[in-house]
């Protein structure tokens, strides 16, 4: 639930999953901002107020890959791949073969605009300069040889491992794309998550304007962070020139016409967003992000983040790490 509340706080239109709780404990899990899209490994999350059509391409894969045909308001046309690469548990035990690897990939590469993401599982220094032994890259290093990919990824560890008491890092959570893409891409990690697996943002930028004519935001403002101790003084001059402000207007009684009513309702409207422009941060907000988000829960994930990246240098343990 956390990947799709970061979804929601980013503004992604779509977030990608691998691995969901869902699938491995049976969980029926739901969300009010997106619209949950089940493989095997692999779930998509689509906004339920995304302005793209999203159509979804059974291309095999069993379940690992995920294939999206996305339609831009201007008519402009994408393809988006969700991929688990990993080899199938039967018993707890993984048996031969990655089910991902076995999806009909020539037709998968036949759009041009296509951007692939996922947990590949394949370790090699051609993505990641600190890679370990390499191992499992055979079948990713071809897919991006035979058809001009180059891997997009913020040089951050993705993926944390321990074990026997000690911790390694590791770079296998990434997008592939073609360089005409890779150009348009920003990319972003947030390690702030309770998974051992680091949440990666990719932000495709059109051509300037692409979209603007649909909003899906509201825009509002940080009250409560007015009301936090360090902005005490402030909060209080707030409420002063507000009331200052405010005790000038005439009192509405029973003999106030309509006309009077709209005048007053106008004057607050127009008035008291001036005085919250003047006094507040804005933000933007999505219409069905969760109540329960707050400042605290966002807080202690940057804590959380902080640690995590201080027990890559050595500076923090693991047990540090579980106690946040």
């Amino acid at each position: 639930m956390g990947a799709l509340e970061t979804g929601i706080v980013w503004g992604a239109d779509v977030v990608m999953l691998q691995e969901p709780y869902v699938e491995r404990e049976g969980y029926n899990i739901s969300d009010p901002g997106y619209r949950l899209v089940r493989g095997g490994r692999t779930m998509t999350a689509i906004r339920r107020d995304t302005h793209l059509q999203f159509s979804e391409v059974d291309k095999g894969g069993d379940g690992d890959v995920q294939v999206f045909d996305i339609r831009y308001p201007s008519g402009r046309k994408m393809r988006l791949v969700n991929v688990y690469d990993q080899l199938r548990q039967e018993g707890g035990v993984r048996s031969q073969g990655r089910p991902a690897q076995t999806a009909r990939w020539r037709e998968i590469m036949q759009q041009e605009k296509i951007l692939l993401g996922g947990d590949w599982n394949a370790h090699s220094d051609r993505w990641d300069p600190q890679c370990p032994p390499k191992r499992d890259a055979i079948f990713l290093e071809n897919l991006m040889d035979e058809y001009d990919l180059i891997d997009v990824t913020g040089g951050e560890e993705t993926h944390s491992n321990t074990r026997n008491g000690e911790t390694s890092g590791s770079l296998i959570d990434f997008f592939i794309t073609k360089a005409s893409m890779a150009d348009r891409l920003e990319i972003s990690t947030d390690l702030a998550t309770t998974s051992d697996h680091a949440i990666v943002c990719a932000q495709l930028r059109w051509d300037e304007g692409e979209g603007a004519k649909v909003s899906r935001k509201v825009t509002g403002w940080d009250i409560d962070g007015l009301k936090l101790k360090e902005e005490e003084e402030n909060y209080k001059k707030a409420q002063k020139e507000w009331e200052d402000k405010s005790s000038k207007r005439p009192v509405l009684d029973e003999n106030s016409g309509e006309d009077d009513l709209q005048k007053e309702a106008e004057w607050i409207q127009r008035n008291f967003v001036n005085h919250l422009n003047r006094c507040c941060k804005k933000v933007k907000v999505c219409a069905r992000s969760k109540r329960w988000w707050t400042a605290e829960i966002a807080e202690n994930r940057k804590i959380l983040g902080s640690i995590k990246r201080a027990r890559k240098k050595g500076e923090a343990s693991q047990q540090q790490v579980r106690r946040q």
